[in-house]
């Protein structure tokens, strides 16, 4: 019975994705951007459960085969084989109802977008500042490996190095689906450069991810933002203090201010500017949806609550924990390197079991 229930709701996915197929190559559809972008979207996500119903299907077609063949075939040899083939693909039918049933609960809508990171140095004074430039040395270096961009749009640098708030664009495919898990409070236990007794203290920073949001996604009108243009500080050049290339944004009903400056191109500048402000006008109403379902899931306390303290990095043990999942690893050095994905992966596999426990499939 469970395979016919999951066959039919995976035949309705199909048909579809049949139905999408065809209108993404209708030229009507293709000359509405907006219908475009969604609806290609959707084929992406479809596509992916398409495929795992063909595979589904095809297996227990051929687990039907191999019943016939033992239940009917008197040679010996076939009857073997038969029964080989069954025991394997039996043992590999429950792997591939529990992907099915992945594919079919509905994901995050946000978690294939890009998206603004931000890390603001805590409690713990000049140390904070100097653990905030290490998170984004850490996140810089993982992006890398995952073959993303990194654009930094904003930073204030702390007085002995690292920095008070960085601000950064992460682009790349699923980017928030993955980084969404690093929003809370870092702690760090470690002796800081300027304590001369070589006492252990504890720092904080925190780190907001945010889904970057799209053209599409809000409705921005021009005459709620005030623009001032200002010159630039820090890093950058015989323009900096020269040039009125510094973008400052006001979006006047919500009272929400952007800055960018990383650009000797006010223009440029205005471009980063814009995405940041659509991006936190929109987060205003995505932190409800957060909201509604961090009581329910505790990989989630990291976006529904950014004062929660997600981890500990602990140098004196070389240990890093992370305390949603009580999960811990003793190679801190390389995780400060940017291997990150073990984390991750161990978050990923938590939140899944909980959508599947908390889904009637």
């Amino acid at each position: 019975m469970a395979e016919n229930k999951l066959l039919d709701m995976l035949g309705g996915v199909v048909i579809r994705f049949q139905e999408v197929s065809e209108q993404i190559t209708d030229p009507e559809v293709i000359s509405d951007t907006k219908k475009y972008i969604k609806l290609n979207k959707e084929y992406k996500e479809l596509e992916k459960v398409a495929e795992a119903h063909g595979r589904y299907k095809a297996t227990l077609e051929t687990i039907a085969e191999a019943k016939a063949i033992l239940k009917e075939e008197d040679d010996a040899e076939m009857r073997e084989m038969a029964k080989m083939e069954l025991d394997e693909l039996e043992e590999k039918l429950p792997e591939m109802e529990e992907e099915i049933k992945l594919l079919l609960i509905p994901a995050d809508p946000e978690d294939g977008k890009n998206c603004v990171v931000e890390v603001r140095a805590g409690t713990g004074g000049d140390e904070a500042s100097i653990f905030a430039g290490d998170l984004f040395r850490m996140y810089t270096k993982y992006c890398e490996k995952q073959g993303w961009k990194v654009d930094v749009t904003h930073m204030s640098e702390g007085t002995s190095g690292g920095y008070k708030e960085i601000v950064f664009n992460v682009t790349g495919e699923g980017v928030y689906g993955i980084l969404k898990y690093e929003s809370g409070v870092h702690r760090v236990q470690r002796v800081p450069q300027t304590e001369t007794q070589g006492r252990v203290h504890t720092s904080a920073a925190s780190v907001a991810v945010l889904p970057e949001a799209e053209e599409f996604d809000i409705d921005l009108r021009q005459e709620d933002i005030r623009k001032d243009t200002y010159c630039s500080s820090g890093p950058g050049g015989q323009s900096v203090n020269t040039t009125y290339s510094a973008i400052r944004l006001t979006h006047i009903p919500s009272g929400i201010v952007v800055t960018c400056q990383d650009q000797k191109s006010q223009l440029k500048n205005l471009d980063k500017a814009m995405i940041e402000l659509r991006t936190r006008l929109y987060n205003l109403e995505y932190q409800k949806y957060l909201d509604a379902i961090s009581s329910k899931r505790k990989t989630m306390v990291s976006t529904g609550d950014r004062s929660a303290k997600i981890r500990t990095y602990n140098y004196p043990q070389g240990r890093v924990t992370d305390h949603r999942v009580n999960f811990t690893l003793y190679n801190l050095t390389a995780v400060m390197d940017g291997e990150l994905q073990s984390v991750i992966d161990r978050l990923i596999v938590e939140e899944n079991a909980e959508r599947l426990k908390a889904s009637e499939l």
